[in-house]
């Protein structure tokens, strides 16, 4: 029939769908800063629950100190750990508890048959353990089997952050915390953080394991009432979603930050990170006091730090500074070029940068070409003469940025710390001057010590960026790297094996050129820094080496002095017994003797001289021997007297008016 196809029902389904179809159209898709980080939380520290809640605690501690340090506050820090049992957590987020039904659904469920192969293999264990017992060996203690814990059961921690800083600005605080890449960290100076993560990926990766807002309590000075704010954050719009944002009383006049965030966590495998962490914060800021706890339901997990304070000298803060024009990219030159109140090109290179005069700015003018002159507008220059500028810039000569604008621990503060915390035999410390690396100049400073409590034999390295302790992928960093195989330890007679050797090396700069993601070691590539390491820590060596030496030849004279000593009895006794038998033969008139020798013999015999006599004459003689070749070799090395290694430390509890001159090594401190 017309009109009627003859293909079966099937084939003309297969011709149907063969028929090729459109594509869809591709859909241009944004994601915020918030949402790009929430999924790469590893570039930020945030790896895995144990390593976020090191981070978290890291990140708080750093804006405390930041914060007090703003206003030359002497910086108090309380930091604690608050465990939370499922049940409670549940109770937070409002979710009632309930009973297994089905068990093997769990991930740690147990078969009949596993249990009884783990009843069986613990039956044996404890076999073995007995006749170990009956025949007398050293059995080690056993402890109770760890129930498996499921992938879907999770550790929650409360971490709270109180300070005594400046606080912030009521109207501030949502944005400082519920919008990622919000900061008041962006301008060339030295800093502890750059991106203005911290607190935020803590609200990121509590929104992401817990759900649950974080807390802000804030108080600035002159300030009658608390600011307080519960948010969290908008991941997808990048915003903060307000829960509560009020005022309110301030009756004890506080000042100050306190942060209140709950997480999950994982505190078993961080936990001697954590405290590794404290202790070197304290190293280095020893003019903080830290209080750090952890609080658990079962007391003898409970932990409480108290790092005091050392010192009430502080590092003078850091200044913010121009950028180095050889430092400079083509982008940056387009914002400053953007953000300047400068009219013309002379007025621009005068002041948007360092190290460039007017006549040195003249001349570089005068290089660029015909186009350029010194009235020329800067926001009439075309995107060719603004790259004739940066190859001007990247390929002219300028002298190096001088290092005013960095903060430094100072040797005073590094020695004062690393003698707190480790109790050393002896400690040399070192700051060099400034050197610069693509512009941007640095400091290291370098300490090390010998002997100490709860110190490892061999080397203990421990490494800072910006005055903060560096704890992960220590093997790569240049500072390890330099200590393990570019310094020749014996030749400054001290043993890399065998003696307890801490190393200490600050390194600090306007940009630290860390390696990877995780800003957690310096890479061993960078010439300038390897060579400023190797030197810090060289010139701390020899410092030691004069104390050992001398130190050697102290023990070296003790010991000559104690044999002499312990032979002196015996040689005494041997001698007054000479002298008797002679007084003898003398009477009898058997020998004769000259006048001197009579006189002697007349004393021994009439026991003017007498044993005890001839080894108190013997004692003075060995200390007088040892006198005279203790300073033969002093006068030879030209060494006058042992070096002094006191240091007074002023009373915090004292208020009084004081004008402190700071050396390297040293602070003079004037009373008004």
């Amino acid at each position: 029939m017309d009109g009627i196809s003859d293909e079966s029902p099937t084939e003309a389904k297969k011709t149907k769908s063969k028929t090729p179809r459109k594509p869809k159209e591709t859909l241009l898709k944004q994601k915020s800063p918030a949402e790009f980080f929430a999924e790469n939380k590893n570039i930020a520290g945030f790896d895995n629950p144990g390593k976020s809640l090191y981070t978290t605690v890291r990140e708080l501690v750093e804006n405390s100190l930041d914060s007090a340090e703003s206003i030359s506050e002497l910086p108090v820090v309380e930091i604690t750990i608050e465990e939370i049992g499922k049940s409670k957590f549940n109770s937070m987020i409002g979710l009632v508890d309930r009973e297994r039904v089905d068990a093997a659904l769990y991930d740690d469920y147990e078969t009949e048959k596993a249990r009884e192969k783990r009843l069986a293999k613990e039956a044996r264990a404890q076999e073995m353990q007995a006749k170990n017992v009956a025949l007398g060996k050293k059995v080690k203690e056993t402890h109770a089997p760890k129930v498996g814990r499921g992938r879907g059961e999770a550790s929650f921690y409360r971490v709270t952050c109180k300070d005594n800083g400046k606080g912030m600005p009521h109207d501030d605080i949502p944005n400082m915390f519920g919008r990622v890449l919000s900061g008041t960290k962006y301008g060339l100076r030295q800093t502890r953080g750059k991106f203005g993560l911290g607190a935020k990926m803590a609200l990121i990766w509590s929104k992401m394991s817990t759900g649950l807002p974080i807390e802000i309590s804030s108080s600035m000075r002159n300030q009658n009432y608390i600011s307080f704010c519960r948010l969290d954050i908008d991941i997808h719009r990048n915003i903060p979603h307000v829960h509560l944002h009020e005022k309110r009383e301030n009756k004890e006049h506080w000042r100050g930050a306190e942060i209140q965030v709950v997480i999950e966590g994982n505190w078993t495998t961080y936990r001697s990170k954590i405290l590794h962490y404290m202790r070197q914060m304290a190293v280095i800021t020893p003019y903080a006091q830290f209080l750090f706890k952890f609080v658990s339901d079962a007391p003898d997990k409970n932990v409480s730090i108290r790092f005091a304070r050392r010192t009430d000298v502080m590092p003078p803060i850091p200044m913010e500074t121009k950028h180095h024009p050889s430092s400079v990219d083509l982008l940056l030159i387009k914002r400053l070029i953007a953000e300047t109140s400068k009219q013309n090109l002379l007025q621009f290179l005068q002041h948007e940068f360092v190290n460039i005069n007017k006549s040195y700015a003249e001349r570089l003018i005068g290089e660029m070409g015909p186009d350029f002159s010194a009235k020329t507008t800067v926001k009439s220059l075309t995107s060719q003469q603004l790259v004739r500028i940066h190859q001007l810039l990247r390929q002219a000569k300028f002298d190096d940025p001088s290092g005013h604008c960095l903060s430094p621990a100072g040797e005073y503060n590094l020695r004062l710390g690393i003698i707190k915390e480790l109790h050393p035999d002896m400690v040399a410390t070192y700051s060099g001057s400034a050197q610069v690396f693509e512009g941007h100049p640095f400091i290291v400073e370098a300490g090390v010590s010998v002997g100490g409590k709860n110190v490892k034999q061999g080397l203990n390295i421990f490494r800072f960026a910006n005055r903060i302790p560096l704890l992960f992928e220590q093997g790569a960093d240049v500072v390890t790297r330099t200590a393990h195989k570019r310094i020749n330890w014996s030749s400054y007679k001290i043993n890399q094996i065998q003696d307890k050797i801490g190393v200490f090396v600050s390194i600090v700069s306007t940009k630290i050129p860390f390696k990877g993601t995780g800003k957690e070691y310096i890479g061993d590539d960078i010439t300038e820094i390897a060579s400023a390491v190797k030197y810090a820590i060289q010139q701390c060596c020899v410092q030691l080496k004069s104390k050992i030496v001398k130190k050697m030849l102290a023990r070296e004279q003790q010991e000559r002095k104690r044999n002499l000593s312990k032979y002196i009895p015996d040689a005494s006794g041997a001698v007054y017994n000479v002298l008797k038998e002679m007084a003898q033969l003398h009477a009898a008139k058997k020998i004769r003797y000259g006048d001197d020798d009579v006189e002697l013999l007349r004393k021994v015999s009439e026991n003017l001289i007498t044993k005890e006599t001839l080894t108190e004459k013997l004692a003075k003689h060995v200390e007088q021997v040892d006198y005279e070749m203790a300073l033969e070799y002093a006068t030879q090395s030209g060494v006058s007297e042992e070096p002094r290694e006191t240091i007074y430390i002023q009373s915090l509890d004292a208020q009084n008016k004081m004008i402190d001159l700071q050396a390297p090594f040293f602070v003079f401190r004037v009373f008004q």
